[in-house]
């Protein structure tokens, strides 16, 4: 079971090093998403779990963006982004993706990447993120979630302990959080055949 209290320690080891092991891996898939999510000009859009910015120099200039994370280490990284690339359309906070601290319809776009599977209450996370979003607004969400071929769904449960000490969890099923969080999925799909990673797009399906 992840905590807050550990995630946060993690993360602020993981600080100094996550661009270079993790880049190769989540920046073309945040390329690839935000490039497809038709953010006009004006729109706003908050990114949970900003991390140490790798996705902020993506975002169009003409937009307005919101970053957030745990992570107080992990936004300094994203600050030195922000000034490097004289990023004045984007924002940080620090904050706790299971209590955001927006007005309800904020946002015209929310985006998870790489951050489902690391928050302790994923099912409260996404209901923040319906909150905050407006009702004809987009949800996007990149994450590893549970294979559906048994044999390695098994494997991932088994594997779940260790996974959650190096910061998050490797048994998270889409289909039970999609019904628990009551998540709309719009269209979900794989960059590559064998990829770990899903892209999602759900429809925002609260009431007005």
């Amino acid at each position: 079971m992840l905590h807050v209290e550990s995630i946060k320690k993690i993360y602020a080891g993981y600080s100094n090093v996550y661009d270079v092991i993790f880049k190769q891996f989540f920046y073309p898939r945040q390329r690839h998403v935000i490039g497809t999510m038709n953010i006009s000009p004006g729109d706003k859009v908050l990114d949970v779990g900003v991390g140490t910015g790798l996705s902020l120099p993506l975002y169009p200039s003409s937009c307005n963006v919101m970053g957030i994370d745990l992570s107080a280490e992990m936004l300094k990284k994203a600050k030195k982004k922000i000034d490097k690339y004289k990023l004045t359309h984007i924002d940080l906070m620090e904050m706790d993706a299971s209590n955001l601290q927006f007005d309800d319809n904020t946002f015209d776009h929310v985006i998870a990447t790489f951050v489902i599977s690391v928050v302790p209450d994923p099912v409260k996370v996404i209901a923040e993120m319906k909150r905050v979003c407006k009702k004809t607004g987009k949800i996007v969400i990149v994450n590893h979630f549970q294979s559906s071929n048994k044999f390695v769904a098994k494997i991932e449960e088994f594997i779940n302990p260790i996974c959650c000490k190096i910061g998050w969890r490797s048994d998270l099923s889409l289909d039970e959080l999609a019904s628990n969080a009551d998540l709309e999925i719009n269209h979900k799909y794989k960059l590559k055949k064998f990829d770990l990673w899903k892209v999602v797009f759900a429809v925002n399906n609260k009431p007005c």
